[in-house]
């Protein structure tokens, strides 16, 4: 068996994504890299925790999978997308265990500060996804983004900040091995959740266990609804302007097709929400008893959110324009 890679969707729940292991300690790093630190970090454990990476360069999340492989670290799933969309669309409240941050990006230049991981909002999305006792561990070579995230957190009100030695693993990875062949060190600390605040407002749990959960609409169309009248459809919600509740939105519908089914067709849209752009399709199904069922398609695994949410709506009052009579609808 090898580490699993994308063969899931997101969101999904940790009894799905690590049904061999159950209950075990689950941790999540964030910028894994070539993989190399998970492999010995994971051996200073008496059973290896499950274990999820997440990362945004593909080359590096090919070479980390070989080594996890080769470490037969079968509990590990890696996966592409921006740390704070996984953390805040696809981890649960009191999910995690920990969360490990090696070397991150420190954004140097001026002007670039709000483009770094560790800030305040990111703390407390955090602290209500660790569960009690858990923590973040962050090691880094550069000196101004260490105490730039030691303040943050401590700002965010929700951590505390203890400075202390990396574990060993965290002087095993790529950079680390590259700053000490050049003579220079790294700097360590562990931020603990002196609370664990619920899940902002705006945000639902993930990975819904009821399947009628999924986005979705029943209506009935007319006789006259003429699908080749479709054009371009761009709906945009400004959402909160507290960071941490997020909820921006734009949604495009970019295209209808015919689907394979009589009385039914698929709608191509376009979903972007702060870092996280996604593309989904929308069926229109006929169903027996003559309405129709607009539904989110389960098709490249897409992350249920605010956006996906709100694109079958999109889609739903698109075809009550075109004088459908909607039913029921849940989104």
């Amino acid at each position: 068996m090898i580490a699993r890679l994308g063969d899931f969707r997101f969101p999904d729940s940790a009894a799905r994504l690590y049904p061999d292991t159950p209950g075990r300690p689950w941790v999540l790093e964030v910028g894994f890299g070539d993989g190399r630190f998970w492999p010995h970090h994971a051996t200073t454990f008496p059973e290896a925790p499950n274990y999820l990476g997440v990362e945004l360069s593909g080359v590096s999340l090919l070479k980390a999978n070989r080594r996890l492989r080769d470490a037969n670290l079968t509990n590990a799933i890696l996966t592409k997308l921006p740390a704070d969309v996984l953390i805040r669309e696809v981890i649960p409240h009191a999910g995690l265990d920990l969360i490990v941050v090696n070397f991150p990006d420190p954004w140097p230049k001026a002007g670039h500060t709000d483009h770094r991981l560790l800030r305040a909002p990111f703390f407390r999305m955090a602290a209500s996804r660790l569960k009690p006792g858990g923590m973040i561990l962050l090691t880094t070579d550069h000196d101004e983004y260490f105490e730039f995230a030691c303040a943050e957190a401590a700002a965010s009100g929700v951590m505390q900040v203890q400075i202390t030695d990396p574990p060993a693993a965290a002087l095993e990875t790529k950079y680390a091995l590259k700053w000490r062949d050049l003579g220079l060190g790294a700097h360590h600390a562990r931020f603990i959740p002196i609370t664990h605040p619920p899940v902002p407002h705006g945000h639902t749990e993930p990975y819904p266990e009821d399947p009628t959960a999924v986005p979705h609409a029943v209506l009935t169309l007319p006789d006259t609804f003429a699908p080749q009248t479709f054009q371009k459809i761009t709906e945009r919600n400004p959402g909160s302007r507290n960071a941490e509740e997020g909820g921006a939105w734009t949604v495009i519908l970019l295209d209808l097709y015919a689907g394979v089914r009589v009385g039914g067709w698929v709608v191509l849209a376009h979903v972007v929400e702060g870092d996280l752009t996604q593309e989904v399709l929308i069926g229109i199904t006929a169903r027996e008893d003559g309405t129709h069922l607009v539904r989110l398609a389960k098709f490249g695994g897409p992350i249920i959110t605010t956006g996906v949410k709100a694109a079958v709506g999109v889609v739903t009052r698109w075809l009550e324009a075109q004088g459908a009579v909607v039913k029921h609808h849940g989104y």
